[in-house]
């Protein structure tokens, strides 16, 4: 059953496993927030005064900070990987790599073409492919680390150019085999090209180009790897580089604490408003704020964020993947405003138009993509208005049925425009509705499996609302879990201060 705005109590928030700091909202009362949730001695959100910060300490917290955004994006984007990316070729850096890279090779060649051939370069160019090779062995592949060692040995291939004795055809086919031996699937393809090259410069050329493609396939082999270790150890590894990011920078919560205070506001205002809407409440008494609601109600903010402002640090590793969500809720949202307006004004039009919500997001999808603060809405809204005249009055004369008139046609384009606008009452009902999901799914165990149910009006959108909503949930969730005890001692001294300062005392006295 979906909460409302006014039926998210206490009892309702326990229902969340995995929450803040523990399952439940009753373990977030004043008397939880007395003891740290941290298990670090130095308390995430302590009240020491700001310390100033050598470069070495900045350092060693940016390369903290690269590691944790780094490890995270491994372990939750399946689709993560490292691509083989040039220079555009009529760039400058393109331009200029392309006229050193040919300066080296037309050298190399004019070398190896002298009487007797110089080899210095093309010695070096052998030891650098050794150490390449080596690279892609594991701990264990020692006879082959021994047989690469021993063909590519620089000091024997020296003195066999000493005495015009070196085969570099030979160990370029030794070369090219052994990349076949140790090559993915896909560079199968490239190492026959590699055997069909004569031209010995042409070819030691060719090797480094594949062999730059292999470490790149090595890398994201290397990743897929050690993903399974990452999602399972990620929790403990996130939180333990945040706590050193915050040891370096006690700063680092800042907007944090911002974000859970505006919430906070937030929630006052509401409880406030409630209040003074009911005859007889007592205005004196002290509101209680549940924690949990507060955290949620922050975490809903996140789907109407603008991003051109800074976003919490706790929530950086999933900025790009919360924006990305922001944009497809739009854009359904978007979709629901359009399908009712539609129904509402010309619904026994389309009640026989086959698969006309099919139809609706077909058009509209593409329309709107890309949505954003440069992004031109109402005339995506234009051309969608055009689209359903066109549908809806090909639908009606294939049933011989009169078509819409212009005035019908030009009012139902007209309400549609009118979404843009911040006053649509129907974009409000719309966003309140879906905020309504949104706030119902949280409140749900993350081990249930079932959605909560789908409010009025955003039927036509519920395949895609749920999932983008699983996706959600999934984050929001995860996030709780690594940054739960960071929260709790923010939310402790915000909402229970006297608690805070009486903590503070306490040990302060006993030290």
């Amino acid at each position: 059953m979906p909460l409302s705005d006014d039926q998210n109590s206490d009892s309702d928030s326990s229902r969340l496993s995995e929450s803040t700091v523990s399952s439940s909202d009753t373990e977030y009362s004043s008397q939880s927030f007395n003891s740290d949730s941290s298990s670090k001695p130095s308390s995430p959100a302590s009240a020491s005064p700001p310390k100033v910060i050598t470069f070495d300490e900045l350092m060693a917290a940016t390369r903290n900070l690269s590691n944790w955004t780094l490890a995270h994006e491994i372990a939750v984007n399946a689709n993560f990987c490292i691509k083989h990316e040039d220079y555009p070729q009529n760039s400058f850096a393109g331009t200029v790599k392309q006229i050193v890279h040919k300066a080296f090779w037309d050298h190399l060649e004019s070398e190896l073409n002298e009487d007797p051939p110089e080899y210095k370069h093309a010695i070096k160019l052998f030891e650098e492919i050794k150490e390449i090779l080596l690279s892609f062995l594991t701990p264990g592949a020692n006879r082959i680390h021994n047989q690469i060692c021993e063909v590519l040995d620089t000091d024997l291939i020296r003195q066999q150019a000493e005495h015009n004795a070196v085969d570099i055809p030979g160990l370029a086919n030794y070369v090219i085999n052994t990349m076949g031996k140790l090559c993915a699937p896909i560079r199968d393809n490239d190492i026959k090209q590699l055997k069909a090259t004569d031209n010995i410069v042409e070819l030691l050329r060719q090797i480094f180009r594949v062999l730059d493609l292999m470490k790149v396939d090595m890398a994201n082999y290397t990743i897929k790897s050690l993903r399974p270790y990452l999602w399972h150890n990620l929790v403990d590894y996130e939180r333990t580089k945040f706590q050193e990011i915050l040891e370096e920078t006690p700063s680092a919560l800042n907007l944090t604490t911002e974000w859970i205070k505006e919430s906070i506001e937030d929630e006052l205002s509401s409880i406030s408003d409630e209040s003074s809407s009911r005859p007889g409440a007592d205005s004196s008494s002290k509101p209680i704020i549940s924690p949990t609601r507060v955290l949620n109600n922050g975490y809903l903010k996140l789907l109407q964020w603008d991003y051109c402002k800074t976003i919490p640090e706790t929530l950086i590793t999933d900025e790009v993947r919360l924006q990305e969500l922001r944009e497809k809720l739009n854009q359904l949202k978007v979709i629901a405003c359009v399908s009712l307006i539609t129904n509402n004004m010309v619904g026994a039009a389309i009640v026989d138009v086959p698969d006309f919500t099919d139809q609706l997001k077909r058009i509209s999808l593409p329309l709107l993509e890309g949505m954003n603060k440069n992004f031109d809405l109402k005339e995506a809204l234009n051309a969608i208005g055009v689209q359903i005249c066109s549908i809806v009055n090909k639908s009606l004369s294939e049933r011989g049925l009169p078509t819409l008139s212009e005035e019908m046609q030009s009012n139902l384009m007209g309400q549609i425009a009118h979404v843009v606008e911040k006053n649509s009452p129907v974009c409000s009902l719309i966003d309140k509705r879906i905020q309504l999901f949104m706030r119902s799914l949280l409140a749900l165990p993350s081990f249930q499996k079932c959605m909560p149910t789908m409010p009025g009006g955003l039927s036509v959108i519920q395949t895609e609302i749920e999932f983008l909503g699983s996706q959600y949930a999934s984050i929001v969730n995860f996030n709780k879990k690594v940054y739960g005890p960071f929260y709790a001692n923010i939310l402790r001294k915000l909402l229970f201060p006297e608690a805070a300062v009486e903590k503070t005392e306490a040990e302060t006295s006993s030290n």
